[in-house]
């Protein structure tokens, strides 16, 4: 008998424009019964560009698996109608500004006061107060200020814009993680929430965040160190010409340059031990790329990854777009789906983000037209007596055993973690988690720290027989497991899906690897670049000038590890839907999040666009706007600009006068420059460095960041205080991420009963280890 879908019976009445709608479809995609609602003339995204055959792509794509009805704000029955809708709703969201809500006479948080079960959302740029509360974001002010643009192109020229489309999935991700949150606290407390959603908060915590988990390549960086120039080292997952294109490696574990060592032949030169970090090779690259250069340069793609797969090393072909999405392991998986959008009008679209149970949980039914009358819930309202206080954590009494590792898993534990969730982060002293890796000065890297606080350490070798009878016990006395180790990993301990389920027929697993646990690709080592080089990203983000001549290629995502943190908050909303259903129905669930796919379905208008034309599939009208990056008075100092239509040109013409815009910008800073534009209506945004978000005015009224103080590091971290400002939920904790091992003797005790004599005769045997006892006060 098959399980309802994750979220059935969740009510959601959804009310939002373009940048909203990615938002609720994701909770669609979970089985919500989401009722759009629009006026008379439609929602204005149904307008938006680019289209298919006059069907507008982000409309069709983020509203599939709606409902729709329309109401008219005019009419005194709809307005009522539209009350007592939200009157019977779990979660409404509505977005923009000043939100269609307003139409029908009230807001979201006067909603939230009206229902005391409503969870409602306002999603916007910046937030609704504040000093940048009235400036308008495009994906390329997003990446401006956010970081994202000053950590991506050349260390001179101009800088690069990533692929447009990733800031704003992004977000959404986000704003789903936050609003699906306050939810399963109202079925806890059955008080709702009112979320005041910031776009721009969500990019900068959630993209590649700057106060966040850093990729094991950051331990060859001093963090002291306040580097204002652009990225100095495009070297830390390389990219080589080959035969007949390129290939990026991402050598990080001492077993994987070991491996690649081989592969060179054993040169001499870096034989010393000291190769093992990558500190050092980082130093060493300017002849050791050399060596790997010449190695590459005569075989093709295909044969390169085949040999690197062979010796160990993470490797993979820099593909384009269409090359991705026509391959085989894409076809294989159901990736991709031939679907019509419109009678007539047929493309082919990402699936969807999750697969729950074994089968996706995503692209099920054409966004609705605009003729819906069905103003009828379709499913009985989820309304569990309240077990606990409202302002207490959300998830406080849920265990997690966290298997997870490096930047994804780190950020899916550390969500729950956060949300007070009871998180054993299980560890083996022979393959430490790879955020382990620090500098020679550390006993603890930053990475780790803000990646793993508010967590539990257990030292557990689950290869031993009595190891793994340990974790079979910690099983059946939790609620989650998360991993993401390589598909098959788990199964291969003697931990298959069907074996954990039957230790714990309520357990909710979630898991992620590169590319799914099925598949050609599956069994591939993988990290978040060699993902954006297979899945076609990497050839989106280059820049429209020239590269210079000493330049071994055109691409500039080297600096950044996503999809890695956009993964971890999927795969937290896909496991906390779990727990949801578990709640509801009492069963337990599987779900796994692909990186590739997740990097597809972010940019699901580009690539669908770019399938369609690929195919001659119908007349495509693009998006005429245009995003500029400009220079701006001072040493590298830019400007980002976003010019959508006839009534921007109008405006920017207003601000500047007779002047070109390029010169006008070079007369000013580039706050001042964004002040003026966004002033007259148009986005535009500085290019932030990593140090001036610190100050942001915005971020800092939203509270946005809260220092963490570790006492293994000298100086306190910036971090991510928590999804978003709720009324009813608190911020994160800052509880010190532990020591491997630190809190064994206290776990096997308190969740196992095990006696002082037993624990002690396991760490003897090396079944279990602990911190020494003056390391573990924390």
């Amino acid at each position: 008998m098959t399980a309802p879908a994750l979220l059935a019976g969740v009510r959601v009445l959804d009310l939002c424009d373009q940048t909203g709608d990615p938002v609720t479809r994701l909770l669609a995609d979970l089985g919500a019964d989401v009722i759009k609602v629009e006026a008379p003339a439609g929602s204005p995204a149904r307008r938006a560009l680019p289209t298919l055959d006059g069907v507008s792509l982000p409309f069709a794509l983020h509203n599939a698996n709606k409902r729709s009805l329309v109401l008219d704000p005019a009419a005194d029955a709809d307005r009522r109608r539209f009350i007592e809708l939200a009157g019977e709703a779990d979660i409404l969201v509505d977005s923009g500004t000043p939100g269609l809500v307003a139409a029908f006479g009230t807001s979201c948080a006067a909603l939230a006061d009206q229902f005391g079960q409503l969870v409602a959302m306002t999603v916007t740029d910046f937030g609704a107060e504040g000093p940048r509360a009235s400036w308008r974001a495009s994906d390329a002010v997003l990446y401006a200020m956010s970081t994202a643009l000053s950590r991506s192109g050349p260390m001179t020229g101009t800088p690069v814009l990533p692929p447009d489309g990733i800031a704003s999935t992004t977000a959404a991700v986000q704003a789903a993680w936050a609003v699906l949150v306050a939810y399963f606290n109202r079925l806890r407390c059955r008080t709702g929430d009112y979320i005041d959603f910031s776009r721009f908060d969500a990019v900068v915590l959630t993209l590649d965040p700057p106060f966040g988990t850093q990729g094991q390549a950051a331990t060859a960086r001093n963090a002291a160190e306040r580097w204002r120039g652009r990225p100095r080292n495009q070297d830390s997952y390389p990219i080589f010409a080959c035969r007949d294109g390129y290939v990026r490696i991402c050598v990080l574990a001492p077993r994987q340059w070991r491996g690649m060592r081989a592969w060179l032949g054993e040169p001499e030169q870096f034989q010393d031990p000291i190769f093992d970090s990558i500190a050092a090779r980082t130093k060493a690259f300017g002849e050791l790329g050399q060596l790997m250069a010449a190695l590459f340069a005569d075989k093709t793609m295909a044969q390169l990854v085949a040999e690197g797969q062979a010796h160990g090393v993470p490797i993979a072909a820099v593909l384009t777009p269409s090359q991705a999405l026509e391959s085989e392991h894409l076809t294989e998986v159901g990736a991709l789906l031939d679907t019509e959008l419109a009678p007539g009008v047929t493309a082919r679209v990402p699936a969807g983000y999750w697969v729950v149970d074994g089968s996706h949980a995503g692209y099920r039914a054409p966004a609705p037209a605009l003729d819906g009358s069905d103003t009828r819930w379709s499913s009985a309202q989820f309304a569990p007596d309240a077990i606990q206080e409202v302002g207490s954590r959300p998830l406080a009494g849920v265990r997690v055993l966290d298997l997870g590792v490096i930047v994804a898993g780190g950020e899916l534990s550390r969500l729950f973690g956060d949300l007070g969730a009871e998180v054993i982060k299980i560890e083996s002293a022979g393959y430490p988690d790879g955020l382990r890796q620090k500098r020679p000065d550390q006993q603890i890297s930053e990475s780790f720290a803000r990646a793993h606080r508010n967590q539990l350490g257990l030292g557990l070798e689950l290869r031993s027989p009595e190891g793994a009878e340990i974790f079979g016990r910690l099983v059946a006395a939790s609620d989650a497991v998360f991993a993401n180790f390589k598909p098959g990993t788990l199964a291969a301990l003697g931990f298959s899906p069907e074996r954990l389920r039957e230790l714990n027929p309520g357990l909710v697993l979630a898991e992620s690897s590169a590319f799914g646990d099925t598949g050609p690709w599956s069994k591939r080592l993988g990290y978040g670049p060699l993902v954006r080089a297979t899945i076609g990203v990497t050839r989106l983000w280059t820049s429209q000038e020239p590269p210079a001549p000493t330049a071994r290629h055109a691409f500039y995502d080297a600096t950044t590890i996503f999809p890695d943190h956009v993964v971890g908050r999927i795969s937290a909303i896909g496991a906390l839907a779990g727990l949801i259903r578990r709640e509801r129905d009492g069963v337990g669930a599987r779900t796994h999040v692909s990186q590739a796919e997740a990097a597809i379905n972010q940019l699901d208008t580009l690539y669908v666009t770019l399938a369609a034309a690929a195919a001659g599939a119908g007349n495509i009208e693009p998006d005429p706007a245009t995003h500029l990056v400009l220079a701006c008075a001072g040493d590298d100092e830019w400007c980002v600009v976003s010019i959508r239509s006839d009534a921007d040109r109008e405006a920017v013409a207003t601000v500047i006068g007779n002047t070109e815009l390029a010169d006008w910008t070079r007369q000013r800073s580039p706050l001042h420059a964004a002040e003026a534009l966004q002033a007259a209506g148009v986005p535009a945004g500085p290019m932030n460095r990593v140090a001036d978000l610190a100050d942001d005015p915005q971020l800092t009224l939203r509270k946005v960041f809260s220092d963490m103080i570790h006492p293994l590091l000298g100086h306190p971290l910036q971090t991510e205080a928590g999804p978003a400002p709720y009324r009813h939920i608190p911020p994160a904790p800052q509880r010190p991420a532990p020591l491997p091992g630190a809190d064994t003797r206290q776990i096997c005790s308190d969740v196992l009963n095990m006696t002082a004599a037993e624990i002690d005769q396991l760490i003897a045997d090396g079944v279990l280890f602990a911190a020494a006892a003056e390391t573990q006060e924390r």
